[in-house]
Protein backbone atom coordinates (compact mmCIF):
# COMPACT_ATOMS: atom_id res chain seq x y z
CA UNK A 1 0.00 0.00 0.00
CA UNK A 2 1.46 3.38 -1.02
CA UNK A 3 0.23 6.97 -1.08
CA UNK A 4 -1.17 6.68 -4.61
CA UNK A 5 -3.12 3.56 -3.63
CA UNK A 6 -4.73 5.37 -0.71
CA UNK A 7 -5.62 8.33 -2.92
CA UNK A 8 -7.33 5.96 -5.35
CA UNK A 9 -9.31 4.25 -2.60
CA UNK A 10 -10.39 7.60 -1.17
CA UNK A 11 -11.57 8.78 -4.58
CA UNK A 12 -13.65 5.62 -4.99
CA UNK A 13 -15.17 6.05 -1.53
CA UNK A 14 -16.11 9.65 -2.35
CA UNK A 15 -17.70 8.51 -5.62
CA UNK A 16 -19.78 5.84 -3.86
CA UNK A 17 -20.94 8.27 -1.15
CA UNK A 18 -21.96 10.77 -3.84
CA UNK A 19 -24.57 8.25 -5.03
CA UNK A 20 -26.67 9.01 -1.95
CA UNK A 21 -25.33 12.26 -0.46
CA UNK A 22 -25.29 15.51 -2.41
CA UNK A 23 -22.45 17.84 -1.43
CA UNK A 24 -20.82 17.61 2.03
CA UNK A 25 -17.38 17.10 0.46
CA UNK A 26 -15.53 18.62 3.45
CA UNK A 27 -17.41 16.36 5.85
CA UNK A 28 -16.61 13.26 3.80
CA UNK A 29 -12.92 14.19 3.80
CA UNK A 30 -12.93 14.62 7.59
CA UNK A 31 -14.60 11.24 7.99
CA UNK A 32 -11.90 9.67 5.81
CA UNK A 33 -9.17 11.33 7.87
CA UNK A 34 -10.82 10.16 11.10
CA UNK A 35 -10.98 6.63 9.70
CA UNK A 36 -7.29 6.59 8.76
CA UNK A 37 -6.29 8.16 12.09
CA UNK A 38 -8.49 5.72 14.07
CA UNK A 39 -10.50 8.59 15.49
CA UNK A 40 -14.15 9.41 16.06
CA UNK A 41 -16.16 12.26 14.57
CA UNK A 42 -19.08 14.34 15.83
CA UNK A 43 -21.45 15.81 13.23
CA UNK A 44 -23.59 18.75 14.31
CA UNK A 45 -26.31 20.29 12.20
CA UNK A 46 -30.03 20.86 11.86
CA UNK A 47 -32.29 17.87 11.16
CA UNK A 48 -32.55 16.78 7.55
CA UNK A 49 -28.98 17.56 6.47
CA UNK A 50 -28.11 13.89 5.71
CA UNK A 51 -26.02 13.22 8.83
CA UNK A 52 -27.48 9.76 9.39
CA UNK A 53 -27.52 8.86 5.70
CA UNK A 54 -23.88 9.91 5.39
CA UNK A 55 -22.84 7.59 8.23
CA UNK A 56 -24.82 4.67 6.78
CA UNK A 57 -23.33 5.16 3.34
CA UNK A 58 -19.81 5.53 4.72
CA UNK A 59 -20.13 2.20 6.55
CA UNK A 60 -21.43 0.58 3.37
CA UNK A 61 -18.37 1.67 1.36
CA UNK A 62 -16.07 0.19 4.02
CA UNK A 63 -17.92 -3.11 4.19
CA UNK A 64 -17.77 -3.08 8.01
CA UNK A 65 -20.38 -4.18 10.54
CA UNK A 66 -22.70 -1.27 11.28
CA UNK A 67 -24.60 -0.49 14.46
CA UNK A 68 -26.97 2.31 15.28
CA UNK A 69 -28.20 3.69 18.58
CA UNK A 70 -30.99 6.27 18.66
CA UNK A 71 -30.23 8.24 21.81
CA UNK A 72 -33.29 9.22 23.86
CA UNK A 73 -33.78 10.69 27.35
CA UNK A 74 -34.76 7.28 28.80
CA UNK A 75 -31.85 5.31 27.28
CA UNK A 76 -29.80 3.40 29.87
CA UNK A 77 -26.10 2.35 29.74
CA UNK A 78 -27.13 -1.31 29.46
CA UNK A 79 -29.05 -0.49 26.29
CA UNK A 80 -25.72 0.46 24.73
CA UNK A 81 -23.16 -2.04 26.01
CA UNK A 82 -25.45 -4.98 26.81
CA UNK A 83 -25.61 -7.11 29.97
CA UNK A 84 -25.03 -10.56 31.40
CA UNK A 85 -28.44 -12.28 31.56
CA UNK A 86 -29.05 -15.34 33.75
CA UNK A 87 -30.08 -18.38 31.73
CA UNK A 88 -32.29 -20.63 33.82
CA UNK A 89 -31.85 -23.57 31.42
CA UNK A 90 -28.07 -23.64 31.83
CA UNK A 91 -27.94 -22.03 35.32
CA UNK A 92 -25.30 -19.61 34.05
CA UNK A 93 -25.01 -16.06 32.84
CA UNK A 94 -25.00 -15.36 29.10
CA UNK A 95 -23.61 -12.19 27.59
CA UNK A 96 -26.19 -10.27 25.58
CA UNK A 97 -24.14 -7.86 23.48
CA UNK A 98 -25.43 -4.35 22.94
CA UNK A 99 -25.36 -2.48 19.62
CA UNK A 100 -21.95 -1.03 20.52
CA UNK A 101 -20.37 -4.33 19.43
CA UNK A 102 -19.73 -3.38 15.81
CA UNK A 103 -17.07 -1.75 13.64
CA UNK A 104 -18.81 1.54 12.92
CA UNK A 105 -21.34 2.84 15.43
CA UNK A 106 -23.79 5.59 14.53
CA UNK A 107 -24.66 7.39 17.76
CA UNK A 108 -27.69 9.28 16.48
CA UNK A 109 -28.69 12.49 18.30
CA UNK A 110 -26.17 11.70 21.01
CA UNK A 111 -26.99 14.85 22.99
CA UNK A 112 -30.60 13.80 23.62
CA UNK A 113 -29.59 11.43 26.43
CA UNK A 114 -28.34 12.35 29.94
CA UNK A 115 -24.61 12.28 30.85
CA UNK A 116 -24.99 8.99 32.77
CA UNK A 117 -25.81 7.15 29.55
CA UNK A 118 -23.28 9.07 27.46
CA UNK A 119 -20.60 7.90 29.89
CA UNK A 120 -21.16 4.33 28.68
CA UNK A 121 -19.24 5.30 25.54
CA UNK A 122 -16.12 6.65 27.28
CA UNK A 123 -14.20 3.40 27.64
CA UNK A 124 -15.26 2.18 24.22
CA UNK A 125 -14.12 5.34 22.46
CA UNK A 126 -10.77 5.57 24.23
CA UNK A 127 -9.71 1.94 24.69
CA UNK A 128 -12.00 0.16 22.21
CA UNK A 129 -13.11 -2.23 24.94
CA UNK A 130 -16.25 -2.70 27.05
CA UNK A 131 -16.14 -3.92 30.65
CA UNK A 132 -19.14 -5.95 31.84
CA UNK A 133 -19.16 -7.41 35.36
CA UNK A 134 -15.40 -7.00 35.59
CA UNK A 135 -14.60 -8.70 32.27
CA UNK A 136 -13.17 -6.79 29.33
CA UNK A 137 -14.53 -7.39 25.86
CA UNK A 138 -12.63 -6.18 22.78
CA UNK A 139 -14.46 -4.10 20.19
CA UNK A 140 -11.77 -4.31 17.53
CA UNK A 141 -8.97 -2.05 16.40
CA UNK A 142 -11.12 -0.37 13.72
CA UNK A 143 -14.02 0.55 16.03
CA UNK A 144 -15.22 4.03 15.11
CA UNK A 145 -18.02 6.25 16.40
CA UNK A 146 -19.83 8.63 14.07
CA UNK A 147 -22.08 10.68 16.34
CA UNK A 148 -24.70 13.20 15.30
CA UNK A 149 -26.15 15.92 17.44
CA UNK A 150 -28.63 18.72 17.08
CA UNK A 151 -27.46 22.28 17.82
CA UNK A 152 -27.41 22.91 21.56
CA UNK A 153 -29.92 25.75 21.17
CA UNK A 154 -32.67 23.27 20.25
CA UNK A 155 -35.09 21.83 22.81
CA UNK A 156 -34.53 18.54 24.61
CA UNK A 157 -30.75 18.34 24.32
CA UNK A 158 -27.99 17.94 26.93
CA UNK A 159 -24.47 19.37 26.58
CA UNK A 160 -21.97 16.53 26.16
CA UNK A 161 -19.49 16.11 29.06
CA UNK A 162 -16.02 17.55 28.39
CA UNK A 163 -14.43 14.12 28.88
CA UNK A 164 -16.55 12.68 26.09
CA UNK A 165 -16.05 15.61 23.74
CA UNK A 166 -12.29 15.20 24.13
CA UNK A 167 -12.56 11.68 22.75
CA UNK A 168 -13.85 12.94 19.41
CA UNK A 169 -11.07 13.67 16.95
CA UNK A 170 -13.24 16.13 15.02
CA UNK A 171 -16.42 18.10 15.37
CA UNK A 172 -17.83 19.10 12.00
CA UNK A 173 -20.64 21.62 11.70
CA UNK A 174 -22.98 20.89 8.79
CA UNK A 175 -25.01 23.67 7.24
CA UNK A 176 -27.90 23.71 4.83
CA UNK A 177 -27.00 22.91 1.21
CA UNK A 178 -26.57 25.57 -1.42
CA UNK A 179 -29.44 26.34 -3.80
CA UNK A 180 -27.80 24.28 -6.56
CA UNK A 181 -27.26 21.33 -4.21
CA UNK A 182 -30.82 21.54 -2.90
CA UNK A 183 -32.19 21.45 -6.44
CA UNK A 184 -30.10 18.33 -7.05
CA UNK A 185 -31.51 16.77 -3.87
CA UNK A 186 -35.09 17.46 -5.00
CA UNK A 187 -34.38 16.09 -8.48
CA UNK A 188 -32.80 12.91 -7.10
CA UNK A 189 -35.06 12.16 -4.15
CA UNK A 190 -38.24 14.13 -4.84
CA UNK A 191 -39.98 11.11 -6.34
CA UNK A 192 -38.94 8.61 -3.67
CA UNK A 193 -40.76 7.62 -0.51
CA UNK A 194 -39.03 6.84 2.75
CA UNK A 195 -35.37 7.09 3.71
CA UNK A 196 -32.88 6.52 0.85
CA UNK A 197 -31.21 3.10 1.13
CA UNK A 198 -27.49 2.96 0.19
CA UNK A 199 -27.88 -0.67 -0.92
CA UNK A 200 -30.81 0.10 -3.21
CA UNK A 201 -28.92 3.06 -4.66
CA UNK A 202 -26.01 0.85 -5.67
CA UNK A 203 -23.41 1.90 -3.08
CA UNK A 204 -20.64 -0.72 -3.20
CA UNK A 205 -17.92 -1.83 -0.83
CA UNK A 206 -14.58 -0.23 -1.70
CA UNK A 207 -12.01 -1.42 0.88
CA UNK A 208 -11.53 -4.43 3.12
CA UNK A 209 -9.99 -5.00 6.55
CA UNK A 210 -6.57 -5.94 5.14
CA UNK A 211 -6.36 -2.71 3.14
CA UNK A 212 -7.37 -0.63 6.17
CA UNK A 213 -4.63 -2.32 8.20
CA UNK A 214 -2.09 -1.61 5.45
CA UNK A 215 -3.12 2.05 5.42
CA UNK A 216 -2.52 2.24 9.18
CA UNK A 217 1.01 0.92 8.65
CA UNK A 218 1.59 3.50 5.91
CA UNK A 219 0.41 6.33 8.16
CA UNK A 220 3.15 5.58 10.67
CA UNK A 221 5.78 6.18 7.98
CA UNK A 222 4.56 9.68 7.03
CA UNK A 223 7.17 12.26 7.99
CA UNK A 224 6.31 14.92 10.55
CA UNK A 225 9.29 17.17 11.29
CA UNK A 226 10.21 18.46 14.71
CA UNK A 227 9.31 22.00 13.59
CA UNK A 228 5.78 20.99 12.58
CA UNK A 229 5.42 19.02 15.81
CA UNK A 230 6.36 22.20 17.64
CA UNK A 231 3.75 24.10 15.61
CA UNK A 232 1.07 21.69 16.83
CA UNK A 233 2.19 22.20 20.42
CA UNK A 234 2.20 25.99 20.02
CA UNK A 235 -1.42 25.95 18.83
CA UNK A 236 -2.54 23.60 21.59
CA UNK A 237 -0.77 25.53 24.34
CA UNK A 238 -2.05 28.77 22.88
CA UNK A 239 -5.62 27.75 23.69
CA UNK A 240 -4.63 27.40 27.35
CA UNK A 241 -2.91 30.78 27.48
CA UNK A 242 -5.39 32.86 25.46
CA UNK A 243 -7.70 35.20 27.35
CA UNK A 244 -10.50 34.18 24.97
CA UNK A 245 -10.74 30.69 26.46
CA UNK A 246 -11.61 29.60 29.96
CA UNK A 247 -10.52 26.03 29.18
CA UNK A 248 -7.92 25.00 26.62
CA UNK A 249 -7.40 21.65 24.93
CA UNK A 250 -5.68 18.54 26.27
CA UNK A 251 -2.40 16.82 25.32
CA UNK A 252 -4.58 14.11 23.77
CA UNK A 253 -5.66 16.70 21.21
CA UNK A 254 -2.05 17.51 20.29
CA UNK A 255 -1.22 13.87 19.58
CA UNK A 256 -4.49 13.31 17.70
CA UNK A 257 -3.99 16.42 15.57
CA UNK A 258 -0.53 15.23 14.52
CA UNK A 259 -1.91 11.82 13.53
CA UNK A 260 -4.78 13.42 11.62
CA UNK A 261 -2.31 15.66 9.77
CA UNK A 262 -0.46 12.56 8.60
CA UNK A 263 -3.74 11.15 7.30
CA UNK A 264 -4.53 14.38 5.45
CA UNK A 265 -1.06 14.36 3.90
CA UNK A 266 -1.69 10.86 2.52
CA UNK A 267 -5.08 11.86 1.08
CA UNK A 268 -3.36 14.76 -0.65
CA UNK A 269 -0.68 12.54 -2.19
CA UNK A 270 2.23 13.35 0.11
CA UNK A 271 4.43 11.27 2.40
CA UNK A 272 5.20 14.28 4.60
CA UNK A 273 3.16 16.77 6.65
CA UNK A 274 3.13 20.49 5.85
CA UNK A 275 1.85 23.40 8.01
CA UNK A 276 -1.27 23.68 5.85
CA UNK A 277 -2.31 20.21 7.07
CA UNK A 278 -2.25 21.48 10.64
CA UNK A 279 -4.08 24.70 9.76
CA UNK A 280 -6.81 22.91 7.82
CA UNK A 281 -7.56 20.48 10.66
CA UNK A 282 -7.11 22.77 13.66
CA UNK A 283 -10.65 24.15 13.65
CA UNK A 284 -12.54 20.83 13.56
CA UNK A 285 -10.03 19.32 16.01
CA UNK A 286 -10.23 22.15 18.55
CA UNK A 287 -13.70 23.72 18.41
CA UNK A 288 -15.39 21.16 20.66
CA UNK A 289 -12.55 21.04 23.18
CA UNK A 290 -12.39 24.71 24.20
CA UNK A 291 -14.72 26.80 26.34
CA UNK A 292 -15.01 30.53 25.78
CA UNK A 293 -14.13 32.81 28.69
CA UNK A 294 -16.96 34.87 30.23
CA UNK A 295 -15.38 38.05 28.81
CA UNK A 296 -15.37 36.61 25.28
CA UNK A 297 -18.99 35.51 25.65
CA UNK A 298 -20.03 38.99 26.83
CA UNK A 299 -18.36 40.44 23.73
CA UNK A 300 -20.38 38.03 21.58
CA UNK A 301 -17.34 36.14 20.32
CA UNK A 302 -17.82 32.79 18.59
CA UNK A 303 -15.58 29.80 19.25
CA UNK A 304 -14.55 29.45 15.60
CA UNK A 305 -13.71 33.16 15.33
CA UNK A 306 -11.59 33.07 18.49
CA UNK A 307 -9.75 29.98 17.26
CA UNK A 308 -9.10 31.47 13.82
CA UNK A 309 -7.66 34.57 15.49
CA UNK A 310 -5.39 32.45 17.67
CA UNK A 311 -4.17 30.28 14.78
CA UNK A 312 -3.44 33.33 12.64
CA UNK A 313 -1.24 34.77 15.40
CA UNK A 314 0.97 31.68 15.70
CA UNK A 315 3.83 31.63 13.23
CA UNK A 316 3.96 28.52 11.08
CA UNK A 317 7.29 26.87 10.29
CA UNK A 318 8.72 27.43 6.83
Amino acid sequence: MNVADVQGLAARIRAEIAKTVVGQADTVDLMLIALLAKGHILLEGPPGTAKTLLAQTFARTLGVSFGRIQFTPDLMPGDIVGANIFNFQTSSFTLTRGPIFCDLLLADEINRTPPKTQAALLEAMQERTVTLDGKRHELGERFMVVATQNPIEQQGVYPLPEAQLDRFLFKQTLSYPSATEEKAIVARFGGRTGQPDPVEMGVAKVVDAAELAAIADLLASIRLTEEIGGYVVDIVRGTRESADFETGVSPRCAASLATAARARAVLNGRDYVIPDDIKALSLPALRHRVILSPAAEIEGRKVDDALNTLISQIEAPR
